[in-house]
């Protein structure tokens, strides 16, 4: 049975009248704010739910927090690493938490649990629900990508690690395949570990279940893009949660030129913004338009004259006046440019950007790019390439229409109504 149609049967059976449960149902958000993406996708699922009537809380470090529209209850404020801490820790490949710092998610967790007393618990990369959503015994689910499903079968590269740098891609790949479960093994102690303090069951030594541990597991994924096999039913595809910062357009939007065609680039909130400045380098050359939102991480020193820059723009505005989007090749900007059927380039550090962009290349819509091998002369020769071949686009236009096909919001929507119905 093809994924389509298996997540389509999910759906087929009697609904639940959402209305009879939803205006005394109380749904608690927890986002993990190590970067943009994991607090975008439950904001925009938060309002989803907040829009349908739902009393809907949302928990998260406030860093991200201007970017967003405020919903109707206040946003909580919760702990969470920095941003610098989580990609230092990618870029080392050391485990992303320590038991310390879970203990402490965990016990602050329970207090607003305790306080909120919500009927249904939704987290995004706050690994320290699989233990406090069930202590207080709340039904629990969580958004991530298939990508990172035990029920995938993704190509591993090796990404931009200390050993990539000493020994080079060809070399670390060999030993990073050999390397890989071990790693993945020691990423899961912190976990497991406070998992056992509480009595709960170990989550075994796939750093996969780490991150997809729930009552229900929601990929923001196509599975005609990203397919798993043989998954549980408590393993869902909702589709691409897309989303735009609460900005304005800048000046100079409506001055764009029109003559040339136009590249859209970002290095997004867990890209490596050091190498904005080569790229704009390797574009100055050629004849594009390039639009540029830095994310506020770097300031440019130069700017050149087919550059238009601003710190934050509105994504999906962006990728539709784009012929290419370059970008780190996380899912959020990749997905957004492919739902307006634009091809992408990814340049890639962490492994999350490699998994995902090893999938785009096998679908014909997008180019992966090793962040520490970009130089000028190979950037031009592939974003030459990708404008020079229709394939590319015709790739993301039909992309394009199995995004617009599928409704997360809608069969987000359903679940949360069905999961309630139960409770």
């Amino acid at each position: 049975m093809s994924e389509r149609q298996s997540d389509s049967s999910e759906t087929k059976h009697e609904k639940p009248d959402a209305s009879s449960v939803m205006h005394k149902r109380r749904v608690l958000f927890f986002a993990e704010a190590v970067t943009l993406a994991h607090v975008a996708r439950p904001m925009v699922l938060a309002r989803v739910l907040e829009d349908a009537g739902y009393d809907v809380h949302f928990a998260c470090h406030p860093r991200y927090r201007e970017l967003f529209h405020a919903l109707q209850r206040s946003w909580r404020p919760v702990q969470s690493i920095s941003s610098r801490a989580f990609l230092e820790a990618l870029a080392k490949g050391q485990p992303l938490y320590d038991s310390d710092t879970l203990q402490a998610y965990i016990t602050e967790d329970l207090e607003v649990i305790k306080e909120v007393s919500p009927d249904l618990i939704i987290g995004d990369f706050r690994l320290s629900l699989s233990v406090s959503a069930r202590l207080a015994a709340i039904p629990y689910m969580t958004i991530t990508n298939a990508y990172w499903s035990p029920y995938a079968r993704p190509d591993y590269r090796v990404p931009e690690l200390p050993i990539t740098r000493f020994f080079g891609a060809g070399v670390a790949g060999a030993l990073f395949k050999l390397a890989r479960p071990l790693a993945f093994a020691l990423h899961t102690r912190p976990l497991n570990r406070v998992r056992k303090h509480y009595g709960l069951p170990s989550l075994g030594l796939d750093l996969r279940r780490t991150y997809t541990d729930a009552d229900q597991t929601l990929y923001a994924d196509l599975p005609e893009l990203v397919p798993t096999f043989e998954r549980p039913a408590t393993h869902r595809y909702i589709g691409p949660i897309n989303w735009s910062p609460s900005v304005a357009l800048p000046p100079w939007w409506d001055e764009l030129p029109t003559d040339k065609p136009i590249i859209y680039l970002t290095l997004g909130s867990s890209g490596q913004s050091e190498l904005l400045p080569r790229v704009l380098q390797a574009l100055a050359q050629l004849p594009v338009t390039v639009i540029v939102a830095t994310a506020g991480l770097i300031q440019l020193e130069r700017t050149p004259q087919n550059a238009w820059v601003a710190d934050f723009l509105p994504g999906e505005q962006a990728a539709s006046r784009a012929s290419l989007v370059i970008c780190n090749g996380g899912s959020p900007t990749t997905l957004q440019a492919l739902a307006v059927g634009v091809p992408v380039i990814g340049i890639a550090s962490n492994l999350d950007q490699y998994l995902n962009m090893s999938y785009l290349e096998q679908a014909g819509v997008g180019t992966l790019m090793r962040a520490g091998q970009t130089t000028t002369s190979r950037l031009q020769q592939v974003v030459e390439t990708m404008m020079g071949n229709n394939r590319y686009r015709d790739c993301a236009m039909a992309v394009m229409g199995q995004v617009a096909a599928y409704g997360p919001e809608r069969n987000f929507a359903d679940l949360v109504a069905r999961e309630l119905a139960r409770v």
